[in-house]
């Protein structure tokens, strides 16, 4: 049975999709059809799609939108000849690319588009980030990010906002990873990174006008149990800017409530890096960010106190990770050193998982102080949120008591 299963992991799967898709809107004069064409690359001399879906013998395909566009409304969604993934160029094949694979590094661009001012680093996993950093330089945005969760980045998708150069893909060539996705590579890096024989070094380049994707939409498809469809469009955050921010107000019974403190340069920063990360982490989530990384990640959550938690949580644990590597090049939980292990332990705690100073990013409002608090004892200093709960007051209250800041962006960011 278990060769049977590595044999299945090792098994590219010939699907059965059709060449060509097409999908139609209305009908008559106000038709609108999107043609697709699925696509595929030439491994060994031999013609290949997908190598498996989410797991091992589910078939799967990639179709490119050749043709057709649709306007919904006032908005009109991406064109033919604007794709990201679908024109990546394989330096590398490795273990040909499947489904998870694409969807990572098709995430990882959904954060990026809005991080284009510097140099940044998002390493995804299982279609979230694990770490995502900006930095002065493309190599110390990477280490930042891997850094920040090297345990979760161990086998992710690393995907790059600048060329990779040879300092980076050196830096890159020290861990196992699925995916490098990247603007460009420079002379030499790819040769490094080609040490990595199973890594896929894929090369986008329209990457390289990533900012101008930033407002743009998309059709997307959820398929149901029985078939069906539920669309949409995609989903563009509308606070990008500092001025599209507001600083949290509200009233209840009658009773004015605001922010006592406007928020630093340096906060205004981190909370606008945060909202660009929020719009790729699944629901209901709320992160942890400070000096342009991310500091703790929590996903998928069934209630905003218990996610705040995890990602303190993982805060911490993270922290002593990267303590224990920078320190002594060995993984926390590998320690045998009971004294070392204390030491790092006590610094963890005096440091608090390092989110003192740190912004706290929840994808929807805090229906009550709970879970803003949960923040707030741990030495966070601002929070973004939407807004727009009845007890807003409370999370207003909370943050003036702490002397926190807090801001509104009127939009939830729900991902599922």
């Amino acid at each position: 049975m278990a060769e049977d299963l590595k044999k299945a992991y090792r098994t590219i799967m010939d699907d059965h999709f059709s060449d060509h898709l097409e999908i139609s809107f209305g009908s008559g004069k106000d038709r609108q059809t999107l043609v697709y064409q699925k696509m595929s690359w030439v491994v060994d001399d031999l013609k290949k799609g997908l190598r498996y879906g989410e797991n091992p013998g589910q078939e799967a395909a990639l179709y490119k939108l050749t043709n057709g566009n649709l306007a919904v409304g006032d908005v009109r969604l991406i064109g033919p000849g604007e794709e990201l993934v679908c024109g990546a160029v394989l330096h590398q094949f490795g273990k040909h690319p499947g489904k998870i694979n694409l969807t990572d590094a098709d995430n990882a661009l959904n954060i990026l588009r809005y991080l284009t001012e510097a140099p940044a680093a998002a390493i995804m996993k299982h279609n979230n980030p694990c770490g995502v950093a900006q930095g002065r330089t493309l190599a110390e945005a990477y280490v930042q990010a891997d850094l920040a969760d090297r345990v979760a980045a161990f086998g992710g998708c690393i995907a790059l906002n600048r060329p990779v150069d040879r300092t980076t893909a050196e830096e890159i060539s020290t861990r196992y990873a699925e995916v490098v996705v990247a603007p460009g590579f420079e002379e030499g890096a790819v040769d490094i990174l080609k040490k990595r024989k199973n890594l896929r070094i894929m090369e986008i380049c329209n990457m390289a006008r990533l900012q101008d994707y930033a407002p743009k939409r998309f059709v997307d498809f959820k398929s149901l149990i029985d078939g069906g469809l539920v669309v949409q469009l995609s989903f563009v955050p509308a606070a990008r800017s500092k001025e599209a921010l507001k600083l949290g107000a509200c009233e209840y019974q009658g009773r004015q409530y605001q922010i006592d403190r406007e928020p630093t340069e340096g906060e205004y920063s981190d909370m606008l890096f945060g909202w660009m990360v929020e719009a790729g982490v699944t629901s209901n989530s709320v992160i942890y960010v400070k000096d342009g990384v991310t500091v703790g990640i929590g996903t998928g959550e069934q209630d905003r106190v218990g996610v705040a938690e995890i990602a303190r949580d993982k805060a911490y644990r993270k922290l002593a990770d990267r303590l224990c590597f920078e320190k002594f090049r060995t993984p926390y939980n590998e320690l045998k050193d009971q004294d070392k292990q204390a030491a790092i332990d006590a610094e963890v705690a005096q440091r608090k998982g390092g989110l003192p100073g740190s912004t706290m990013v929840s994808d929807a409002f805090f229906p009550f102080r709970d879970g803003v608090d949960v923040g707030l004892k741990e030495g966070v200093t601002s929070v973004i949120q939407p807004g727009g709960s009845m007890n807003d007051y409370q999370a207003i209250e909370a943050c003036n008591q702490n002397n926190a800041t807090m801001v509104f962006t009127g939009q939830r960011s729900f991902k599922h």
